[in-house]
């Protein structure tokens, strides 16, 4: 993505457009699934210093604001990844916990739908798929 593209997504979502912003979002367009120490790292090399909490901060409102998409397994630190609104997937490696997307199989969200719904609407299902990459196999 562009930094424009950056800028529009900013501004469409109604947020400020900030270096930092932008330059957190060029950290996961240029490589998805990053953590937010990765994210840190990438965003101090373009900017010099910049605070953890203000990292945090920056990927808590893109994701409030579905910029990004926060993908927690496994009990492991999250990662982000932009949000394409594709309705895809995750497959990772039980060994090495290599994370790659997987295109959704129906193609529309919920792809799944629970024997209950306990009385909410549901909008969207998280699928995991677990097993060993070609490296680990």
């Amino acid at each position: 993505m562009t930094i424009e593209q950056h800028v529009s997504l900013l501004r469409d979502a109604g947020l400020r457009v900030t270096k930092p912003r932008l330059a957190a979002l060029h950290q996961v367009a240029a490589s998805p699934h990053t953590t937010a120490d990765q994210i840190a790292d990438g965003v101090r090399a373009q900017l010099g210093t910049v605070s953890k909490q203000a990292i945090y901060d920056i990927l808590h409102t893109l994701t409030a604001a579905s910029i990004l998409r926060r993908i927690s397994v496994d009990g492991r630190g999250a990662q982000y990844e932009l949000n394409h609104r594709d309705n895809h997937h995750h497959v990772v490696c039980r060994r090495c916990g290599r994370l790659e997307d997987v295109p959704c199989p129906k193609g529309e969200a919920p792809c799944l739908a629970p024997p209950s719904s306990h009385g909410f609407a549901i909008d969207e299902a998280e699928v995991v798929y677990r097993g060993l990459c070609s490296a680990c196999h």
